[in-house]
């Protein structure tokens, strides 16, 4: 699946050696599998004949083929399609077919490219697409023109086309994605900046969390929201009235939400998610996922410890099953266990914010969406 030898791949220590580590199988984007379409698609245009596999090239040099599961040729154009897979990354757009049509166009217009069913059009500022463009990424749109370029080159074409990608079904996906909250309507992106999607690396998440930010800020919000989950947007939403522009869906990625809005501020930033994951980010992780960080109830029994738990008290804290289990305790002893994390999370989001001009609040909930710990703005 890749040009490099595994021997290089280790000696780089680049994502090669960390995947033969772990055992997973990386796959493809929908840009790469879009690219691998048009090429072929322009291939056929131009000599007839679909070339299946049809191998590309990738940004960091990968060389891989895809098996084309659809392809029809006209006098005018020719489709191919390719099965994206996302390998054993738990990705929604898994088995999609990606299709691109490919028809020429008069010498000079260069490459145009148009969303077909499934693929979502751009309807607000503040993503690196303009309004009204199809909801191919930057990257991806360059992979698609170098490939046209080589064909062209090799098969005696202008390289002047049309591409228009679309995905099956593509428009129901794109409702499990970001994409409606950040104005992309129709269907899915055509993702990818480096064709390969890393196991559960999660980046078109993080990525998600990145356009939120942006679209917040073109659309000129000057308060947003990190939320964990529907729960907590529901709580923020009750608490502050945002518009659903102003809302992120962080998740477990508190990390990424500060390190972008450090870079990118915005006036305010409300986090609001569960006692427990935000008990996490208080004792200093930026991953709340349950497989990468744990509740430290040690941490917990020494906030309540400072804020007058007796003895008895904190070693009960110590030794409670769940985070909310030990807030239970606290709370019945009349221990602002919750107002003390919700600071100590704040604390910590300023701390990765680095002196960025952003004011941070920071609101934990139970599971019911009741607010239990809540800080001062600062």
């Amino acid at each position: 699946m890749s040009s490099e030898t595994p021997q290089a791949q280790r000696a780089k220590g680049g994502r090669g050696a960390q995947l033969e580590r772990s055992g997973l199988r990386p796959g493809w984007t929908t840009g790469a599998c879009a690219t691998a379409a048009t090429t072929a698609a322009y291939t056929a245009l131009l000599t007839g004949e679909f070339p299946d596999p049809v191998t590309i090239t990738l940004p960091r040099g990968q060389a891989p083929a895809f098996a084309l599961a659809t392809e029809e040729l006209t006098g005018t154009s020719a489709t191919a399609g390719v099965v994206k897979d996302a390998g054993d990354d738990p990705d929604v757009t898994h088995g999609a077919l990606v299709r691109s049509t490919v028809r020429r166009l008069p010498a000079g217009a260069g490459v145009v490219f148009r969303a077909g069913p499934g693929v979502g059009t751009v309807t607000r500022p503040g993503l690196p697409l303009p309004v009204g463009e199809p909801a191919v990424n930057p990257v991806p749109r360059q992979m698609m023109r170098e490939h046209v370029a080589r064909v062209a080159a090799l098969c005696g074409g202008s390289g002047d086309v049309e591409i228009t990608v679309s995905v099956d079904d593509g428009e129901e996906i794109a409702r499990s994605t970001w994409n409606p909250r950040l104005g992309i309507l129709g269907g899915l992106s055509i993702l990818g900046t480096t064709g390969v999607v890393v196991p559960y690396s999660c980046s078109a998440w993080i990525d998600s969390i990145r356009r939120g930010v942006d679209v917040a800020r073109a659309a000129g919000r000057t308060h947003v929201a990190g939320c964990t989950g529907a729960t907590s947007e529901r709580t923020v939403v009750a608490e502050y009235r945002l518009p659903e522009n102003a809302l992120l869906d962080m998740g477990d990625f508190a990390g990424a939400v500060l390190k972008y809005i450090r870079r990118h501020p915005v006036p305010r930033l409300t986090v609001c998610g569960g006692f427990a994951k935000l008990s996490k980010l208080a004792a200093g992780h930026l991953d709340l996922h349950s497989a990468r960080s744990q509740v430290d109830k040690g941490f917990l029994a020494g906030l309540a410890g400072r804020a007058g738990a007796d003895e008895a008290l904190a070693a009960e804290v110590a030794a409670a099953n769940t985070g909310l289990g030990a807030l239970q305790l606290c709370m019945s002893a009349g221990v602002p266990l919750g107002d003390l994390v919700a600071t100590a999370a704040r604390d910590r989001a300023l701390a990765v914010l680095r002196g960025a001009p952003v004011a941070v609040d920071v609101m934990c909930i139970d599971r019911a969406g009741a607010v239990v710990g809540r800080s001062a703005v600062a």
